[in-house]
């Protein structure tokens, strides 16, 4: 996705500071937690934030990440070429998605939760950070052939990537339906609630296949079809909500619940793991198949998670509800596409 307009970057940044963030912590979806993954937590909505304490989100380029102590035994592990160079190189979108990845008010510094993680992973691996920004389908080419080490980029897990890359799970993966505050949609929970509406997903992602999924399960049961919209921008879905061109938006539920927090022109009505019904989908740092990353990766970010900084990066973005209590190498992910 494209970058969004610095007028809302900006408008979304004023609002922060108003503390009006906290509805991100919602989450959480109705497939079971797997491979001892936290259970699914309760959503929050819009009312529930009301009663929470204000977030504050830093968007300046001096971010004073949270940092991590070096971990001997893992660094040793880390591959010697990536030792000998002494740099982790990041893939990463910057893509204008807070608080998953965006720029900060200098419109050039990454920031958000993907970057603060990365930086974490770094700094137990004893290598200096080196986020390098670039789009959607380069990060998994740059991945591939080995120009970026690892891609930190909300990034799912699934049985076709595992063919290609390996993964080290560091978030559970929450997918929200967001639709106009004042419009007709009140709540989606199941394949039927979707029925006959136009929807806006992002091409070639995963909430794309369940959205798909959904819509062959109504037209064989016999109810209405969706109309599916493709949009770039998220300035163009958003305008599109707002107009009312679309009844809903399907994305990541981060964004999508701050987009609500912030805008006050939206809300989300139901939240789905973003491995479908049956499957809690996890979100996970992405390597070359099998050149020895994964693993000290994977091993870092348990360190983090047992010493408590992995929380207070979540913390500090208001996700907290999407933590995991132990990092996966290559676990179950989204099934295969049906042929």
């Amino acid at each position: 996705m494209a970058t969004l307009p610095r007028a809302v970057r900006h408008a979304h940044r004023r609002v922060a500071a108003l503390g009006l963030l906290a509805l991100l912590a919602t989450a959480c979806g109705q497939g079971s937690a797997t491979g001892g993954d936290a259970p699914a937590a309760a959503p929050v909505n819009a009312s529930d934030a009301a009663a929470t304490a204000p977030l504050k989100i830093n968007t300046s380029p001096e971010q004073n990440r949270v940092r991590a102590d070096k971990a001997e035994d893992v660094a040793a592990k880390v591959p010697e070429a990536i030792r000998a160079r002494g740099e982790l190189i990041v893939g990463i979108t910057g893509d204008g998605t807070p608080p998953l990845s965006f720029l900060a008010d200098d419109d050039s510094t990454v920031i958000g939760v993907e970057s603060d993680i990365a930086q974490l992973v770094a700094d137990v691996l004893g290598l200096k950070l080196r986020l390098d920004r670039t789009s959607w389908e380069n990060l998994f080419l740059a991945v591939k052939s080995g120009k970026d080490d690892v891609g930190f980029s909300n990034i799912t897990v699934t049985e076709e990537r595992k063919d290609i890359y390996d993964f080290a799970t560091y978030r559970v993966d929450q997918l929200a339906w967001e639709v106009a505050k004042d419009g007709k949609v009140t709540k989606i929970a199941q394949p039927s609630d979707i029925a006959g509406l136009k929807v806006s997903v992002g091409s070639g992602t995963n909430q794309e296949k369940i959205l798909l999924d959904w819509d062959e399960q109504n037209k064989k049961a016999g109810l209405a079809p969706i109309e599916v919209q493709y949009y770039q921008r998220p300035a163009d879905y958003y305008l599109a909500l707002k107009s009312g061109r679309i009844d809903a938006y399907f994305g990541p539920n981060p964004t999508s619940a701050y987009h609500a927090a912030v805008s006050g022109d939206t809300k989300i009505v139901g939240t789905l793991s973003g491995a479908g019904e049956s499957l809690q989908g996890l979100i996970a740092a992405m390597t070359q198949k099998g050149n020895g990353l994964v693993q000290p990766v994977s091993e870092a970010l348990n360190t983090v998670i047992k010493n408590g900084k992995y929380a207070e990066v979540l913390k500090r973005w208001g996700l907290s509800n999407e933590a995991i209590p132990t990092s996966q190498v290559n676990p179950p992910g989204l099934p295969r596409q049906r042929k």
